[in-house]
């Protein structure tokens, strides 16, 4: 079986070629109904031909072929023990069953035996009662245990909404620093980004990390109320409390470490919780120095592809640098027997989102 599909023209900015699709459909409904491995063939050779005229646009996707890793995908999960409500624009928020949702997927994980799971922070919601706070963590992180492989967590605003940095990370089994780096195998390294390092949340006070934050809310946001962005206008929307920055030395880490990986030839995987392109995610939702982070990143050519949540949205861009952006729907809006979560193949020259629900099917290829 092939699965075929023409990507937007948007995407990778080549001229809509509809000549083969329509060929496919033409050679499928002219054979005899009953001739199915004559239409197989057929569309095999008009991809094989597509192919070799260079149809850039079209991809093929033939089952059987090998991924160098699988691993599990979820953001947002903020689960709270309260009753459901809305965001500030009146989007419904479903506290209790994100956690069904996450218990959802977990099984599905561990029956299509990934190899890791990412979570890609806000485990809990900000509206969880504080003296619940340390429980309520613990209670999703106790979920998450169930998957059979490793867990990689990060952390996200409502999660320092609820706890401390010094609670919050051991908890998260990150040790050190917020931001770190894994390769589950040779050929593909997943780089994790702290985008509360610089933050008025997270850190106790007086620390410079939130001083600093501080100083650029003032500097940035006009408003008495920091997390509104009223009057702001395009990407400096994303000057508000709820966001946060990537610090100095997390930037100079970054760099060492994408010069690492080029060396090693590897395909490198950004994830964080902050989207860092403001094409594929609201501009209230950015992280404050995604201009400087992107920087860095397109000083390499292995990085291929930027996942982040925070949003709650599915999301998507290719940059012009050639590196995928997608944003992961969130757990926490999903009603009742709905699910947003995804697995994730990392083939040699694409990944592939299979994501359940809410959270959409997506293939990038890697220029």
């Amino acid at each position: 079986m092939i699965i075929f599909r023409i990507l937007p023209t948007k995407t990778y900015g080549h001229r809509q070629k509809d000549f083969p699709l329509c060929l496919i459909v033409f050679l499928f409904l002219s054979l005899k109904r009953d001739d199915w491995s004559r239409r197989v063939e057929c569309i095999k050779r008009v991809f094989r031909f597509c192919f070799s005229m260079s149809y850039g646009n079209v991809i093929v996707n033939a089952q059987g072929k090998q991924p160098l890793v699988s691993f599990g995908v979820i953001s947002d999960v903020q689960y709270a023990d309260i009753p459901d409500g809305r965001s500030f624009l009146g989007v419904p928020r479903y506290y209790q069953h994100s956690l069904l949702v996450l218990q959802r997927a977990v099984r599905s994980w561990n029956e299509k035996k990934v190899k890791f799971v990412i979570n890609f922070g806000d485990i809990i919601d900000g509206f969880c009662p504080k003296e619940k706070s340390l429980s309520a963590t613990k209670k999703v992180v106790g979920e998450f245990s169930n998957f059979s492989g490793n867990v990689y967590h990060m952390i996200g605003n409502h999660c320092l909404y609820n706890l401390p940095r010094e609670k919050l990370l051991p908890l998260l089994n990150i040790d050190g620093h917020a931001y770190y780096d894994f390769s589950p195998v040779p050929e593909v390294r997943f780089v994790v980004l702290d985008g509360y390092d610089i933050s008025s949340i997270g850190w106790p006070e007086g620390h410079p990390n939130r001083l600093k934050a501080i100083d650029i809310l003032k500097e940035k946001n006009p408003n008495v109320d920091k997390n509104s962005p009223e009057g702001l206008v395009g990407p400096p929307r994303r000057f508000v409390q709820f966001n946060g920055a990537v610090g100095e030395e997390q930037m100079e880490w970054l760099d060492r470490v994408l010069q690492d990986a080029t060396k090693l030839n590897q395909r490198v995987v950004v994830c964080s919780h902050l989207p860092l392109d403001p094409r594929a995610t609201s501009f209230a939702a950015l992280l404050w120095n995604y201009e400087e982070v992107m920087e860095v990143v397109h000083r390499y050519s292995c990085v291929k592809v930027c996942l982040a949540g925070h949003t709650h949205r599915d999301g998507y861009v290719m940059d012009s640098h050639g590196v995928h952006h997608r944003v992961l729907a969130a757990a926490l809006e999903c009603p009742p027997g709905t699910d947003a979560f995804g697995s994730v193949d990392i083939f040699e020259d694409s990944l592939f989102v299979s994501g359940t629900d809410r959270m959409g099917d997506q293939e990038m290829v890697f220029n």
